[in-house]
């Protein structure tokens, strides 16, 4: 006799972010051939997740997890355990990290089985980048650590986005840049490139913040030099830059085209922490701006370096990053639906303090 499991879901509406609503999911777990629950733990709430809001319908991020109407489930990385299987290779108990809907279960059909990994194979993720469907085994991981699952939470996708960007920027020369103009400086994805950058030493780190986050960024010891968005106009434009964009403001993106002019030698979207200032770019001078997608360069660097190399590469700073973190970051939980509403809500408003990460858990 099957048995019911009632999870519950936090959907957002697609057309207003701020709309929330919580949904009962019925989960039968008499379940078909290699299907499998997974009972989702903690997840980390940050900018980078409205950044999966703004790009929902351009990259996908609203089909991973599908929902009824006009209403839209935001992925959130974190961390789960396998609770009913009927997948021969996937054990009750298992712990696994990857991305899930802010919710307390999730559905999936697991595939692609292997000693570190297995993912959700399901129809509706066939033209999907298979990163975002993977789920990574925590007992295979050679960087895991039981007490840094809340910032493998936090920072693991992020610093790997970061990763590549600096990464892609590397390969290509830096286009012939000195300085890599980084907006929305204060956001743990745009230190996750600040470190990148500051290790490798090739561009030079300048920030862009609000005046709230100066001191914040530059105590960090990560950027050359932090400038706030009033004053990107004293930025000197004689000097060939590029710019990768976390903060999504058409303002800000529209002044540094028009102050750097043809010496913006690339232009690279990756966030939208700024969501509420987008905008039509228009036609703008230097480079034309480009959407940064992950997992493009993932394909493109496995190819050259090999996977097992790039991982091993990638993995290597992101212990160090996660290492040097403990100097500034500082964990804040957050229990039960009604918890996980507000600091959704929170970190939607801007509100959060950059050096807080925030942890959240639907599952009471």
């Amino acid at each position: 006799m099957s048995k019911e499991l009632i999870g519950k879901t936090l959907e957002v509406r697609k057309d207003n972010w701020s709309a929330t609503r919580v949904v009962d999911d019925v989960l039968s777990t008499d379940l078909p051939d290699n299907a499998v629950i997974l009972r989702i733990d903690r997840q980390a709430l940050t900018a980078n997740n409205i950044s999966y809001a703004g790009a929902g319908d351009l990259l996908g991020y609203w089909r991973f997890f599908p929902a009824e109407d006009n209403w839209g489930r935001i992925p959130a990385m974190g961390w789960a355990d396998v609770v009913h299987s009927a997948h021969p290779d996937v054990a009750v108990g298992e712990r696994v990290w990857g991305f899930f809907p802010l919710a307390t279960h999730l559905q999936i059909l697991a595939g692609n089985v292997s000693g570190d990994h297995f993912s959700d194979v399901s129809p509706h993720r066939a033209d999907l980048a298979p990163v975002y469907a993977r789920f990574d085994r925590a007992d295979a991981n050679p960087v895991y650590e039981p007490q840094r699952e809340d910032h493998d939470s936090l920072l693991r996708g992020l610093f790997m986005t970061s990763w590549l960007v600096e990464d892609f920027l590397n390969e290509a020369g830096g286009f012939g840049a000195t300085t890599c103009l980084v907006t929305s400086a204060s956001s743990k994805t745009s230190i996750s490139l600040a470190h990148c950058l500051h290790r490798r030493g090739a561009l030079r780190a300048v920030g862009l913040t609000s005046p709230r986050n100066v001191a914040f960024c530059e105590s960090l010891g990560l950027y050359d030099a932090i400038v706030t968005y009033d004053d990107l106009e004293s930025l000197d434009a004689a000097q060939a830059a590029v710019s990768v964009d976390m903060a999504g403001s058409a303002d800000v993106l529209t002044r540094l085209h028009q102050h750097y002019a043809a010496n913006l030698k690339h232009s690279c979207q990756v966030g939208a922490t700024h969501y509420e200032e987008a905008g039509a770019l228009g036609d703008l001078p230097g480079a034309t701006p480009e959407f940064f997608f992950a997992p493009s360069h993932i394909q493109t660097r496995s190819a050259s370096l090999g996977a097992a190399e790039l991982m091993a590469q990638l993995g290597t700073d992101y212990v160090e990053f996660r290492r040097d973190s403990d100097r500034w970051l500082q964990i804040e939980r957050h229990v039960g639906p009604a918890a996980v509403e507000a600091a959704y809500q929170s970190v939607l408003a801007g509100g959060a303090e950059p050096s807080s990460g925030q942890i959240v858990s639907m599952s009471g």
